[in-house]
């Protein structure tokens, strides 16, 4: 029968992750531990090597192959959602390790968007901040209605932001490398290429899978592309997005401004440069970070467990 003793939670950054799981399913003879902080070297082997089963908090961990050949006692290793590219999966099942996943609720990402394109454009931050200190009405915002969205990618998340666009009175207009002019429609937006978009767009938001492919698809010749007064939103992945390139455009006033919920480097170290870059609205990396889709997490990671336990592993992940 399959047996685990110890179960490492990682990178639980609020603390929440044993309130929010049904974690008294699981036999009393497993022993939890629950880390808050992020780790890395030897620090972060110390920690694992002990542990028959590991929950990772999607990526903020990697586990690529030099890792995954140093933890002798892994059995089961758990991501937070469907996939995780920081796991090496052919590696895992070399090794006879099992991977699996877990549910998510919803599409949380796509509140986050629309909150910072609103941040944006109704410059709500900086409002907030100048009533408090006794100011009223410092800026004037813009409007959506009659605005041009232009969506970098239109898959699941990107379709479903192009029609919240739709329903504020935008213009919708996308393009990736894989789009067509079917699939666009079919999400009430118009497929255009990648220079048109720019161009033509007032917020530029992105939604692709971070890839070979992808990384740096935003770059220089991109912002000089855009209008001086179109804003950015990357809710997706943060090396999209040639950041020393976007900070030099927010610097020189190339575009008006950028919404950055995801970055380079996670946790953003104190002193980034992006963190003085004007106009900007930053979060950290809040788009999945709701009560309902941690609940979806740990119910599944849980259920993984007890599959595991049963010989019957659930929404086992393989490499290809």
């Amino acid at each position: 029968m399959p047996e685990i003793k110890r179960l490492a939670i990682l990178d639980d950054y609020q603390g929440v992750t044993l309130a929010l799981g049904p974690w008294d399913r699981l036999p009393d003879s497993i022993q939890i531990e629950q880390y808050r902080d992020t780790v890395t070297g030897q620090a972060l082997l110390d920690r694992l090597q002990p542990c028959d089963a590991i929950l990772a908090m999607r990526e903020r961990t990697p586990f690529p192959r030099a890792l995954i050949e140093q933890l002798p006692n892994l059995k089961l290793l758990i991501t937070t959602g469907g996939r995780n590219r920081g796991m090496d999966l052919e590696a895992c099942a070399e090794r006879g390790v099992t991977v699996c996943g877990t549910p998510s609720f919803a599409h949380p990402t796509v509140d986050l968007t629309w909150g910072l394109i609103l941040s944006l454009m109704r410059r709500i931050p900086e409002q907030e901040a100048a009533l408090r200190e006794g100011r009223w009405q410092v800026k004037l915002g813009n409007t959506l209605e009659g605005k041009t969205l232009g969506c970098v990618g239109l898959g699941n998340l990107g379709s479903r932001v192009a029609k919240v666009g739709a329903a504020f009175g935008m213009k919708v207009i996308a393009w990736s490398q894989n789009l067509t002019p079917e699939k666009a429609e079919a999400a009430g937006a118009t497929a255009v290429t990648k220079e048109e978009l720019l161009a033509q767009a007032d917020v530029v938001t992105l939604h692709l899978i971070l890839s070979d492919r992808s990384r740096g698809i935003i770059g220089a010749a991109d912002f000089a592309r855009m209008k001086s007064s179109a804003v950015i939103v990357n809710t997706s992945r943060g090396p999209l997005i040639d950041q020393p390139a976007l900070i030099a455009a927010l610097a020189e006033k190339r575009i008006a401004g950028a919404g950055i919920d995801v970055f380079d480097t996670e946790p953003l170290p104190p002193g980034h440069p992006i963190l003085t870059a004007p106009n900007t609205v930053l979060t950290p990396h809040l788009g999945y970070v709701t009560e309902e889709n941690y609940r979806a997490y740990f119910a599944g990671a849980v259920e993984a467990v007890e599959g595991y336990l049963a010989g019957k592993p659930v929404r086992e992940l393989r490499a290809g």
